[in-house]
């Protein structure tokens, strides 16, 4: 997926840890007009947000974004659910994935795409405390190599 014409958001570090990212998908979000623009003001947090299906339809619950500042009688609640935008193929995919033990959809950041807020999900499997234990060992590893290295030359 190219990386290029993206301005990130929000991010979800959280779901990196927990999780084992297995595919990740763009979608779009289904949003009001001062939802709209309270994201560009970057008002908007995904960290304890998931994403579940329901009747053939993917939506993303707890995704908070903070009610625009001049958009009085227009703004709407701030954790309602969310319709995402996938074609249909892609959702029986996850589908069939989630009903497989351990699989969650997990949402891991918000991002302008030409002029337009897209989301990027990821089919991902849990960890477990020794496999977070494992990442951040692996993590500091990398990161002493990366130092003996630069020191070096």
């Amino acid at each position: 997926m190219a990386k290029e014409n993206r301005k990130i958001i929000a991010n979800n570090k959280k779901a990196r840890h927990e999780y084992f990212i297995e595919e990740s998908y763009e979608v779009g979000i289904v949003l009001k007009g001062t939802e709209v623009k309270s994201i560009r003001q970057g008002k908007v947090s995904i960290k304890e947000s998931f994403c579940q299906i329901r009747n053939g339809e993917l939506f993303i619950y707890n995704m908070h974004i903070t009610p625009y500042d001049h958009g009085n009688r227009y703004n709407v609640d701030p954790i309602r659910t969310r319709k995402l935008l996938l074609h249909r193929k892609q959702i029986n995919k996850l589908i069939g994935a989630t009903k497989e033990k351990g699989y969650t959809i997990v949402p891991l950041n918000i991002y302008l795409k030409e002029g337009l807020i897209k989301m990027e999900i990821a089919l991902g499997k849990g960890k477990k405390l020794y496999d977070k234990r494992d990442t951040i060992a692996k993590r500091d590893a990398d990161r002493k190599i990366q130092r003996a290295v630069k020191e070096r030359y």
